[in-house]
């Protein structure tokens, strides 16, 4: 699955490379958007999640550090939510996107990931103050496209503003109190996904009975 993460996104990439900016952007925009979609970040989150678990258990014994489930976690909350929305809001939209890397992306991804969550061998019992971690990113995600989208030409139409998606755009949505209405309700979404997935982690990874012990005869 990591391998074909990979193979997705490095397709996308190379589109991305195609594209001629318009005039007042650059190539390094280019670049830099494609890395600014949320789609791209939890597919990689997936992608070092994987590589990191597939290794462990190769070459180790026993659970995977800490660092590894809070990763695996995050990247499963990331791509379900990356599934959610894109399936719900985004799929009747044209994308500039090679059919199968999308369909990897956006919907293959997201399904292994929520499939290993619930039946792969259990993952290690996390800390409800993960959920706090885990929603950190999108948080810092939010924060950064709106900063820099009325910062950015478009290298698509040579608007002075740059959105990854249109329902974090004031110009489409008629202003920021729309935005936030989808910021909020995105937020919320993020924090129940990332509950579900520990909880999830927490209900699966039941710790072994230990066998009872007879008192020493005096």
């Amino acid at each position: 699955m990591a391998a074909l993460i990979l193979a997705a996104v490095l397709a996308e990439f190379r589109n991305a490379l195609r594209t001629v900016p318009a005039d007042g952007s650059s190539t390094a925009t280019v670049l830099v958007n494609f890395f600014s979609y949320f789609t791209i970040e939890s597919n990689l989150f997936a992608l070092a999640a994987l590589v990191a678990g597939a290794l462990w258990a190769l070459t180790r014994k026993g659970p995977e550090p800490v660092w590894t489930a809070v990763l695996l976690a995050a990247a499963t909350t990331f791509m379900t939510i990356t599934g959610i929305v894109y399936n719900l809001l985004l799929r009747g939209i044209a994308l500039a996107a090679t059919p199968w890397a999308n369909e990897v992306l956006h919907l293959i991804g997201p399904v292994f990931l929520v499939v290993d969550l619930l039946f792969a061998p259990p993952r290690r019992r996390l800390p409800w103050r993960t959920v706090a971690v885990i929603i950190s990113w999108p948080i810092l995600w939010v924060v950064y496209t709106l900063l820099r989208g009325e910062n950015v030409v478009s290298p698509l139409t040579g608007e002075g503003w740059w959105y990854p998606y249109p329902f974090l755009n004031p110009h489409v949505q008629d202003g920021y109190l729309v935005v936030s209405f989808y910021v909020a309700g995105i937020a919320a979404a993020f924090t129940l996904v990332a509950w579900g997935v520990v909880s999830v982690g927490r209900r699966r990874d039941v710790p072994a009975i230990e066998p009872a012990t007879t008192e020493a005869l005096p």
